[in-house]
């Protein structure tokens, strides 16, 4: 089951990255390009109900803006603009001029992160770049806190880097794991740093797929666990930071530490993008990609909209930023992780 849900999952960046440049059909209209995606949509998009998204009533309103005398690029607006009516960030249309994706605008003081002020006051610039994991010590405090910053889910973790890193910290109070602004990536970094800081097995989150056209149509639901692994471990307290850049892969990480009561959320909630999405083709030859899964953290047989968090992942501990801390040089969501520990 975690093999199914891992190469579901890896739709995720591998969609993400490649740019599918396809040739046109010239026999293709608007209107059946049209036609074609709103049908795919219908039958295997899996998150209707969840979002209130009453897809009907979306064809009627962007059918009446379809006319065979559209140019692409005006085609290309009005599907994509279609797709953002589901407000999913893993949503994108895929044309050889461009690719579209769904973007959620927040104010700057929303982002909730700036490497600068991390290392400027907090780690110094002697921090360690061990393979894609960038460490050090918390500088002036009492207690002995790690500091990890993981910036892609995209970005290989290996075995060698984990062991040095947590060796070097084998003797703190605690590890603050800053995966901030990390937009996603592979699924198996996520069990791979699990397993480093997790004291036992235990179910994390179990993941439905779309398999009928009905919007409720859903398969058997596929349960995933996390379990201890590795030469070296640290069990004792981890602070995940977490703002709303943190999205896909980053927020299945965030999901699973809800699990543990030795890992605690501390930030804004994650971006979102808990349903690993499907790909096709239209008959012009462009291509497109939307979630076709469902992810909660609920073991029960029951799939309750508050216990999937595809909106994002809550923080344990709310903690934001002000416009003020940039200007200062603050981090409040960091000093909010060293005061936890």
């Amino acid at each position: 089951m975690i093999k199914y849900l891992i190469i579901t999952l890896t739709l995720i960046s591998f969609f993400s990255c490649e740019k599918l440049l396809l040739e046109k059909d010239p026999a293709s209209t608007p209107t059946e390009v049209f036609n074609s995606l709103w049908k795919q949509m219908d039958e295997k998009y899996s998150y209707f109900d969840y979002k209130r998204v009453n897809w009907d009533s979306v064809k009627t309103i962007y059918s009446s803006k379809i006319n065979d005398n559209l140019t692409d690029d005006e085609l290309f607006a009005i599907l994509f603009k279609m797709m953002c009516e589901v407000r999913d960030n893993h949503t994108n249309l895929i044309s050889p001029f461009n690719i579209s994706r769904y973007t959620d605008k927040y104010p700057v003081p929303r982002n909730n992160f700036e490497w600068r002020i991390v290392k400027n006051k907090y780690i110094g610039n002697d921090y360690l770049v061990t393979g894609s994991l960038y460490n050090n010590w918390i500088l002036n405090v009492n207690k002995k806190i790690g500091y990890i910053y993981y910036s892609s889910f995209s970005d290989n973790i290996d075995d060698y880097s984990l062991d040095y890193v947590l060796h070097r910290f084998s003797s703190a109070d605690g590890i603050i794991i800053d995966v901030r602004n990390n937009g996603g990536g592979s699924p198996t970094y996520i069990f791979k740093i699990l397993s480093r800081i997790v004291p036992d097995k235990r179910l994390v989150y179990k993941s439905r797929m779309k398999v009928g056209t009905g919007h409720n149509d859903f398969g058997q639901s596929l349960y995933v666990y996390a379990e201890p692994g590795g030469d070296y471990r640290f069990t004792k307290k981890i602070i995940v930071l977490i703002n709303k850049n943190s999205y896909s892969a980053t927020s299945y990480f965030a999901s699973a530490t809800k699990a543990y009561e030795n890992i605690i959320l501390i930030g804004d909630s994650t971006g979102g993008g808990l349903g690993a999405p499907t790909g096709g083709e239209l008959p012009n030859g462009w291509t497109f990609r939307f979630s076709a899964s469902q992810t909660s953290i609920k073991s029960n047989s029951t799939w309750n909209h508050t216990d999937v968090f595809e909106d994002g992942v809550p923080p344990d501990i709310y903690v934001t930023f002000i416009e003020a801390d940039y200007a200062n040089e603050n981090d409040p969501i960091l000093e909010r992780a060293i005061e936890e520990i």
